[in-house]
């Protein structure tokens, strides 16, 4: 019996065999599958394909004028009425009343010379014109005494009382009194343009603006001397510049096989480049009939219509001419797109839109199409980059690669 219940302790070794192979089976197919999941996870993120080339562009804001704008020139804006000040005396500068900057108005005094002597010679000048008419009324009065006597002794003589003598004697004197008046007058006369000229060299020590404007630069200061060639060493020709603000305007330089587009009263826009982002309305004001033989160009001189104290010389400017004038709608920048980024799909537009080296489908919403350009209303923002000219192989969630430019 004990015999009998320990053979019945034997394993059977087939069964086990064959449940062991079916549970690795199993486990070997959970694998595959597994792997499977993840190479297609992968292969969807684009993890396990190569990156496609595509070209970007990106979103920035444009101008509805740019779709009629003719020609484009650059230049430079210009006051068209501009003063280097200066005496017309040498002498020190003693005082100055501006810096760069201020604004001045029309015969403001800007500066003083040294003017110590010219004012010492105006006090001797009116000096000499008080004497002169001190001698002039005692002239009159010694002409107005021999008057009365010329005519006394008229009548004495006319009756024979005194002597022809003495009636010749009275008008002498009185000739002499006539004499004395007209030298009298002609001495005041000399002293007054003497004192009117003392007043002009004491007007040269001071400098005026002969302009409203705006300074400039400052090309003196206090101590320096100042002559009107400035030869001398060390000598400053010229104290402040100035210009007048309102005369502002952008000379720019066109090529004379473009100079059939240009007209004069011509629309144009302008843009600074210390201003990007605003845009002036401007028109040719004049074409400046002489060429510039080593350029082969033409200088066309663009007023500003829109005022604006932002906009200073010298600053460097792009000229739009239009083909016609820009409405006040046209005038506002755009956020706006290439067409050629464009996909349609079920009746809406979409693109897509490169980030972190990824295509992402964006749909956006469009507005007015100008040119090669459209309007985007929204979906996108100013720098974002958008692919041109999308393939089919693109997805959302392609990986791509933008060529080195």
């Amino acid at each position: 019996m004990a015999d009998e219940d320990i053979s019945k302790l034997k394993i059977d070794k087939t069964r086990i065999k064959f449940r062991s192979g079916k549970r690795r089976s199993f486990a070997y197919l959970g694998v595959a599958i597994l792997c499977a999941l993840v190479l297609g996870f992968l292969y969807h993120k684009g993890m396990l394909t190569s990156a496609i080339d595509v070209q970007v562009a990106t979103v920035s804001q444009i101008y509805p004028s740019q779709s009629f704008t003719i020609l484009n020139a650059s230049g430079y804006v210009v006051p068209q009425r501009k003063s280097a000040l200066a005496s017309k005396v040498t002498g020190r500068l003693v005082w100055l009343g501006v810096e760069e900057g201020n604004r001045v108005k029309e015969d403001q005094i800007i500066a003083r010379l040294e003017s110590e002597d010219v004012n010492t010679a105006k006090d001797q000048a009116a000096a000499n014109v008080n004497a002169a008419r001190f001698n002039l009324d005692s002239a009159k009065a010694e002409l107005r005494d021999a008057t009365l006597s010329l005519n006394r002794n008229k009548e004495l003589i006319s009756r024979g009382v005194i002597a022809q003598a003495t009636y010749d004697g009275a008008f002498a004197r009185h000739e002499k009194a006539v004499a004395a008046v007209n030298a009298a007058e002609a001495t005041l006369k000399s002293s007054l343009a003497a004192l009117e000229g003392a007043k002009v060299a004491l007007e040269y020590t001071v400098v005026r603006a002969p302009f409203d404007g705006v300074v400039l630069t400052k090309n003196a200061d206090v101590g320096d001397i100042v002559t009107p060639i400035g030869a001398a060493a060390n000598a400053k020709s010229a104290v402040i510049t100035i210009a007048d603000m309102n005369s502002l305007q952008v000379e720019a330089d066109v090529s004379e096989s473009n100079l059939g587009l240009i007209r004069a009263g011509q629309p144009c826009e302008i843009q600074l480049d210390a201003l990007p982002g605003q845009r002036f309305r401007g028109a040719v004001h004049m074409i400046v009939p002489t060429a510039d033989r080593s350029k082969a160009t033409v200088m066309v001189k663009v007023r500003f219509i829109d005022k604006d104290s932002k906009v200073l010389p010298e600053m460097s400017a792009k000229v739009a001419f239009l083909s016609r004038q820009a409405t006040a709608e046209e005038q506002r920048p755009r956020t706006a797109i290439s067409q050629s980024s464009l996909v349609t799909q079920n009746g809406s537009e979409k693109v897509f839109l490169v980030k972190d080296g990824r295509a992402v489908e964006t749909p956006v919403s469009l507005g007015t199409r100008m040119g090669d350009m459209v309007e985007v209303l929204n979906g996108l923002k100013l720098g974002d980059q958008v692919v041109l000219n999308p393939s089919a192989r693109l997805t959302n969630g392609s990986k791509v690669k933008v060529p080195e430019k």
